[in-house]
């Protein structure tokens, strides 16, 4: 068995006890689960939209908004910016367990609160903006649906992986330096 002690004055880290690290994974697991989720839930509609005979027009525009989707998507708003703040966020919690972060794990490490001023009215703003734009999307007729599903697949499977291997990090590095951006 490992002293926890000891190896936090070692690496010069807080010491993790179980519950700050049931709480990181129980977060993490969560952020995942989300992402996850809506991976499945669009699955269907893009294999329907290869059911029917496409044009080249199609394929060009799929070809687009997979490209888009994995850049805009999947590299700039996932790997650059939300899943090594969750990931910091969870290593934070695992380190500074409260209660009610604890429980509300998920909600803690994606930035709904206990956060910045300003990263909680963008984390409210972009999930505000994700459901008009799936509202929005539902209305679309096939194949024109698929195509742009099938971008946010590629774009959320980027960031599924990101989050994963940013929170691998934040549990082995000693010198993860995202910030898991705080309140003063």
């Amino acid at each position: 068995m490992i002293d926890t002690d000891l190896t936090s004055k070692l690496s010069g880290r807080p010491a993790i006890s179980m519950a700050g690290l049931l709480g990181a994974v129980w977060g993490i697991s969560g952020a995942s689960f989300l992402l996850g989720s809506c991976i499945y839930r669009l699955t269907p509609v893009v294999r329907a939209t290869f059911s029917q005979p496409l044009h080249w027009y199609h394929w060009l525009a799929l070809l687009i908004t997979i490209i888009l989707m994995a850049y805009y998507e999947g590299y700039r708003g996932f790997q650059k910016g939300f899943s090594p703040r969750v990931a910091a966020r969870a290593r934070h919690l695992a380190q500074h367990p409260h209660p009610l972060h604890l429980l509300l794990g998920p909600l803690f490490c994606i930035g709904y609160f206990h956060t910045t001023r300003r990263r909680q009215t963008a984390v409210i703003g972009i999930t505000t903006g994700i459901i008009l734009l799936v509202l929005l999307v539902r209305l679309i007729d096939q194949p024109w649906r698929g195509i742009i599903d099938a971008g946010v697949i590629v774009g959320m499977l980027w960031g599924l992986a990101s989050l994963l291997a940013f929170s691998y990090l934040a549990f082995t590095q000693a010198d993860f330096d995202h910030s898991p951006e705080l309140p003063d």
